[in-house]
């Protein structure tokens, strides 16, 4: 009698426990190594603020809350996937002998590109790291003891950053700042693509008058300096994350309707639009369903290179004076505050400035992987 489960498939079954080594096993080191990074990270995140991970579920403050919930999915999320993902790969062997779909020549085209992938690593562990700011700060990004003890402390085990002014860890703030400065930017730039993507499909399937008055108010709005315009309303109104998001994504959208438009004119021609609208199908749906998904791979790779810029418009704000304001940490005025320091205490404003770079260069190093992954003729011309 044949063993219902063969050795080879057993072994690893069982390592798909541990996220990561059932890939690895399989020889799927593109899969498995990430994820064991990943999986390895949270873990020792865990290990490492274990009294902070208990301490969260005892305070009221939601930022807490959300940090502790988010790791414990985080890995339950993380074996979940493992398991399935090695049992599916152990079900079908054959794999890759029908071709491939366009989305696995997009993900080997993307993996090919070293900067791109370094860079995806380095967004996805800042952005980890933001999440789990309340677990992972050493101090409380607020706290004012001592000033005359404490201020101005170079960098040292005891504060890696070094603290600022007051006295506060430098460390301790970047973390929080990191979940300002990063989530302003990532939703300002889906408010700025939903509308931009919306407004944009609109216009080119209808065309006629309805494109010429959109467009038209489009120039209109590009015609304003859209930073100074943003200065103003952020200098009227008292600036907060919600409304920053707001200003910042609700003056961006231009770009990314002319560019929708452009694509959406040539895809209204295309045979499958013709068949659509022959099955009677409502134009709410032909857009959605048939148009905007086919010129969504440009718009990705503007959104990438949007994301970097509206990080650096909310620290420009900030640095101004009209962004986030203190106590609340933002990269930004971060900066902002120790630019009046920088001949006796140059870390209190080189860290969050060297994390500003980062972030946006990796945006930009990200943006230019998607371009090549997604456009397999930009590739083929880099090896020409």
């Amino acid at each position: 009698m044949k063993s219902r489960n063969p050795p080879d498939r057993v072994i690893p079954l069982g390592l798909s426990l541990l996220p990561g080594m059932g890939h690895l096993a399989l020889g799927k080191r593109s899969r498995g190594l990430p994820l064991l990074s990943f999986s390895l990270l949270l873990v020792l995140v865990l290990y490492g603020n274990w009294d902070a991970f208990l301490n969260a579920f005892e305070t009221t403050a939601v930022d807490h809350w959300i940090a502790a919930v988010f790791l414990i999915v985080a890995l339950a999320a993380s074996v979940i996937y493992s398991v399935w993902d090695v049992h599916r790969l152990l079900g079908s062997p054959s794999e890759g002998r029908h071709g491939k779909s366009p989305f696995q020549l997009a993900r080997r085209r993307f993996a090919a590109n070293g900067l791109a992938v370094v860079a995806l690593y380095v967004i996805g562990l800042l952005y980890l790291l933001a999440l789990l700011a309340p677990l992972l700060a050493p101090y409380d990004p607020a706290a004012i003891t001592d000033i005359l003890a404490t201020r101005y402390l170079p960098p040292s085990w005891a504060h890696l950053f070094g603290t600022d002014e007051f006295g506060r860890d430098l460390l301790s703030r970047a973390l929080y700042g990191a979940r300002v400065s990063l989530s302003v930017g990532l939703l300002a730039v889906l408010i700025a693509m939903s509308v931009g993507t919306t407004y944009g499909a609109v216009a080119a399937y209808f065309g006629g008058v309805v494109d010429n008055i959109l467009m038209r108010i489009v120039d209109v709005v590009i015609a304003f300096p859209v930073f100074f315009l943003m200065l103003v309303l952020v200098g009227i109104f008292e600036a907060n994350i919600v409304f920053l998001v707001l200003i910042l994504g609700l003056t961006s959208w231009t770009g990314t309707a002319r560019f929708i438009r452009g694509e959406m004119l040539s895809l209204k021609e295309r045979e499958f639009t013709e068949a659509a609208r022959s099955l009677g199908l409502p134009s709410w749906r032909i857009i959605v369903r048939h148009q905007i998904p086919n010129a969504l791979s440009p718009v990705l790779v503007q959104a990438a290179l949007m994301v970097g810029g509206m990080i650096g418009a909310e620290a420009a704000l900030s640095f101004l004076g009209i962004g986030i304001r203190p106590p609340t940490p933002s990269w930004g005025n971060m900066v902002s505050g120790g630019q009046d320091a920088l001949l006796v205490a140059w870390w209190v404003a080189f860290f969050p400035g060297a994390l500003l770079a980062l972030v946006v260069l990796s945006f930009n190093l990200l943006a230019d992987g998607l371009r090549d992954a997604l456009d397999p003729k930009a590739l083929m011309q880099r090896f020409v």
